[in-house]
């Protein structure tokens, strides 16, 4: 191309260039440059044809990458020569449907500062609660097909009135082809159900939900991705009662803090989990508790799950609630999919809620809150939802047609398209009927939204999870993977490493190659394929899966094979607590081996130390007695307990010494802090000793352990300091949400291999 002559050119934009404000960008930007042509959307991205002196085409293709729209992301963008062309103007054209190729869908993008203003001073939008422009408001929760127009997502039904259709084709409006645009003359409408009458018009509903949560009332409140759960979060009888309602024993609640002044108020926070938490995506931050909330809404841990409003709702209420935050839970029975249809709310949420808010455009695709924590100023998702689905994964793996089922807790599924895979929202623990049809409508709808026709189906090794079930029966080609491997890939791949690493998976449950539950595990692995270098000592799990909630019999199987039966004679706390009988019945079950499968868990080690502590020896939600145990420490204790590394890595020294300890009156919060420093001394010897012995010196850590923010902090420090080099989930769960992304590139990589 000629940088002093004009040059016709054709630009291609792929990423997410949809629902984010690209083309009026484009169309802004190609003003600026004075150039003319046009610009498109297409279900494979933007594409821009554009005539113009060389070197200014140079200058506007960099400005592309360097000034798009904040929720923007230009994964590439390619240019070709066309024979000259003249244009007498720059416009946006109308979308095409070109092929079965697709672009980056957005996620649902929080509220922005614009729009908050606009609530205020906008005639026709004052206190209008959806609104939005080409830089905020619902995406992936509204879309049904690409490529992204209004007519494909729900907001369909809702015609445009002349004042909005005027905004919406005026390229130097900021809400120009803002699919969901709308006012208080065309837009959806609040409806609020209180006391068997329903209020229609946004200030009474306002007034009277604001009135009801003062009053220490619940108020089921239809969200972006689905109803939500709503209190007073300091009226501890009013979270209480929720926490009854729900079925929801002990698991901590999220808390939305009506501003940033408010949420500092109550929280500590730092420079990256402040930019976290006021991010376009406005997910759930767990930060340190500074000011106390009612006692019941973090159920005794140190820290909140703290968000900021994200809908133009949120902002209304706040408004006129003068309260400082409100839990705000998913919309749900106890394990069930958070609820998306008015219909089904007003049933089954009127009976643990005084009010339910709907409005009338209808949730698509469900999302829940993301959840995310900060370690070592990286943020690290726990939960990957609203706000960050559907953004693929890009990769160096074909993994086209490929569809990973994941595992059976905290659920996501994967799907390939060309060298992007693409995992669902947070389904759940796919562990009843309701799960189930969530996880299979989701699928339904992904394999549509991004034309892909699965041909190959990768699952968890385990036979019982519905996940593998569902894989099963889809009558496609299928291949099966170990769980901690697909921890392993899934960390690996999620930064393109296609090689020999030391993978450490440490999580609670996971079928192994030998029929015993795994956990605990050191792996020389790649993506194709691993060798178990060593791993925790098996342990018997009397009870099998009830061990899970009561931690107390993973630490008697620990004091049985130490002392034998003479660990009755031991006086521990948590041994005082339970019935001599009970305990000689467990005792029978292991030395008979009834119902006492072996497990090598990091996750029943953690459990273990918990109920000898006496910190949690029954646990009322998934993965507390380890929650508990970490909140426990101290962060003074700098010793550590022994342990012994042979053939596997045994813990019986340290069990011993954390006996003595508890018969000498050591502090819980001393013992758990030696503990931890336990686990971080074991992965860095071993580490050592598998670099000694291969010279590989990568480390991947994946497994629902590694989300323990102390251990994540300084294994990836120590390990730093002594050279290696430390990849850990942050993009990605480390937990079994991210296992799906694994599983989708193990197979990949074995299918490239011919295996």
């Amino acid at each position: 191309m000629d940088k002093n002559c004009e040059n016709t050119v054709r630009i291609r934009v792929k990423g997410l260039v949809q629902g984010v404000g690209f083309r009026p960008f484009i169309y802004r930007l190609a003003h600026e440059h004075k150039l003319k042509g046009w610009v498109e959307n297409r279900n494979d991205g933007v594409v821009i044809e554009v005539t113009g002196v060389g070197a200014v085409l140079e200058d506007f293709k960099t400005a592309i990458i360097k000034e798009s729209p904040q929720a923007s992301n230009v994964v590439s963008i390619t240019q070709e020569s066309l024979d000259f062309r003249v244009f007498g103007k720059f416009e946006i054209v109308k979308s095409e449907n070109t092929s079965d190729a697709i672009t980056d869908i957005s996620p649902d993008i929080a509220l922005c500062g614009d729009c908050v203003a606009d609530l205020k001073t906008q005639a026709h939008r004052i206190d209008f609660p959806f609104i939005n422009c080409t830089n905020c408001g619902p995406r992936f929760s509204i879309i049904k097909d690409l490529p992204y127009d209004r007519e494909k997502t729900t907001m369909a039904p809702f015609i445009m009135c002349d004042v909005c259709q005027k905004e919406y084709a005026d390229v130097l409006d900021r809400r120009f082809h803002a699919q969901p645009v709308a006012c208080n003359a065309c837009g959806p409408k609040y409806t609020l159900y209180v006391d068997g009458k329903s209020i229609d018009g946004i200030h009474l509903i306002v007034k009277e939900v604001a009135d009801l949560l003062k009053n220490g009332k619940i108020v089921a409140i239809k969200g972006i991705g689905g109803f939500q759960m709503a209190c007073d979060a300091q009226n501890e009888k009013a979270v209480d009662r929720l926490r009854k309602l729900k079925n929801r024993e002990g698991k901590p609640f999220a808390v939305m803090f009506a501003n940033r002044e408010k949420l500092d108020e109550f929280v500590c926070l730092d420079e990256v989990e402040d930019k976290s938490v006021r991010s376009w995506r406005k997910p759930i931050v767990l930060l340190k508790e500074k000011k106390k909330l009612a006692p019941g809404v973090s159920a005794g841990f140190d820290r909140v799950g703290a968000m900021l409003p994200y809908m133009p709702f949120h902002y209304l209420l706040f408004e006129e609630l003068d309260l400082p935050a409100i839990v705000l839970t998913s919309g749900n029975i106890s394990d069930e999919p958070i609820v998306i249809d008015n219909e089904i709310a007003l049933d089954k949420l009127s009976g643990i809620s005084d009010a339910v808010l709907t409005y009338n455009r209808e949730i698509y695709n469900r999302t829940d809150d993301s959840v995310v924590f900060i370690v070592n100023r990286r943020e690290r998702l726990i939960r990957r939802s609203r706000g960050y689905v559907p953004q693929p994964i890009n990769l160096k793996l074909n993994v086209d047609g490929i569809f990973a089922a994941g595992a059976e807790l905290v659920n996501c599924f994967c799907i390939g398209k060309g060298n992007q895979a693409i995992m669902s929202q947070h389904i759940g623990d796919l562990k009843n009927l309701e799960a189930l049809e969530f996880y299979t409508e989701s699928f339904e709808r992904h394999k549509k939204l991004f034309r892909m026709k699965p041909e190959l189906v990768v699952h968890d090794m385990h036979p019982d999870y519905l996940s593998t079930k569902f894989a099963k029966e889809l009558g496609i080609t299928v291949v099966e993977v170990q769980h901690h491997h697909s921890h392993i890939a899934s960390c690996m791949a999620e930064y393109n490493l296609d090689e020999k690493v030391i993978g450490i998976s440490f999580d609670g449950t996971g079928l192994g190659d030998d029929g015993n539950i795994w956990g605990g595990e050191f792996f020389i692995c790649d993506l194709a394929g691993y060798k178990r270098y060593t791993h925790f000592d098996y342990i018997p799990l009397p009870g099998g899966d009830r061990v899970t909630k009561e931690p107390w019999r993973t630490a008697i199987s620990f004091l049985y094979k130490i002392y034998g039966e003479d660990f009755l004679e031991l006086d521990l706390p948590f041994l005082r607590e339970l019935d001599k009988p009970g305990l000689n019945l467990i005792v029978q079950a292991i030395e008979k081996n009834i119902n006492c499968p072996l497990s090598s868990s990091a996750g029943r080690l953690f459990d273990a130390v918990a109920a000898l502590t006496n910190i949690c020896p029954v646990s009322k939600f998934h993965a507390e007695a380890p929650m508990c145990l970490e909140a426990e420490m101290n962060f003074a204790e700098a010793g550590a307990y022994p342990f012994d590394f042979g053939e596997t890595i045994s813990f019986e020294d340290t069990i011993r010494e954390i006996v003595e300890d508890i018969k000498e009156g050591v502090l819980a919060a001393d013992i758990s802090t030696k503990f931890h420093n336990t686990i971080i001394n074991v992965v860095f010897g071993v580490a050592s000793m598998i670099r000694k012995e291969t010279g590989l010196d990568k480390v991947v850590l994946s497994g629902g352990t590694f989300q323990n923010r102390y251990i994540l902090q300084n294994v990836e420090t120590l390990l730093t300091l002594e050279g290696f080099k430390v990849y850990s989930q942050a993009n990605i769960p480390s937990n079994d949400g991210g296992v799906a992304l694994g599983q989708i590139a193990i197979a990949a990589k074995r299918r490239e291999l011919g295996h």
